[in-house]
This record gives C-alpha cells, structure tokens and sequence, in this order.
C-alpha cells in the first residue's frame, strides 16, 4: 500500500520528536511496509503499529489519519520509538 506522510521538520515538529528516539523519518515509513501488529496506544488510543524498519529494528508507532483538503488521506506519526525484543 503506498502511504502518504506528513513529516513537520520544524523545532517540536515529528522529525525532531523521532530523532529524540533514534529514528529518522525512512526508517519509521519503511516499518509501515512490515508490519508485525496493528494495534491501539494504550495512552493515547491512537492507532499504532508494531514494525520492522529496513535496518531490522522492531518499532513502535502511534500515528493519526488525517486527510487534506483535497481529500487525501495521510499519516502524521506522533511517536516512533525502538521496542525491546
């Protein structure tokens, strides 16, 4: 499935947000394209994956679906983080 994201690279922005978790921006895309579990954020209620990014780390996700104004539907994560295994 080819996804759209939204990466705000602004101070506070979600690039900055992943990077204070060791993660870059590919990364967290690629754990979309192997997904392990979909699943729920327990404090948030977010929809979140469990993933595995091309560098072979299992990831956690918790994004949102948002759609633009054109109608295009696009992830915004809020947090990206690498699970112990």
């Amino acid at each position: 499935m080819n996804r759209m994201f939204l990466w705000v690279d602004d101070p506070g922005g979600n690039v900055e947000h992943v990077a204070e978790h060791g993660l870059t921006p590919d990364e967290v895309e690629s754990a979309f394209d192997d997904i392990e579990t979909e699943t729920t954020s327990r404090s948030t209620g977010r929809p979140a994956i469990f993933g595995r990014t091309f560098k072979g780390d299992t990831i956690f996700v918790a994004y949102d679906l948002e759609t633009d104004t054109e109608g295009n539907e696009f992830v915004y994560v809020r947090t990206a983080y690498i699970t112990e295994d």
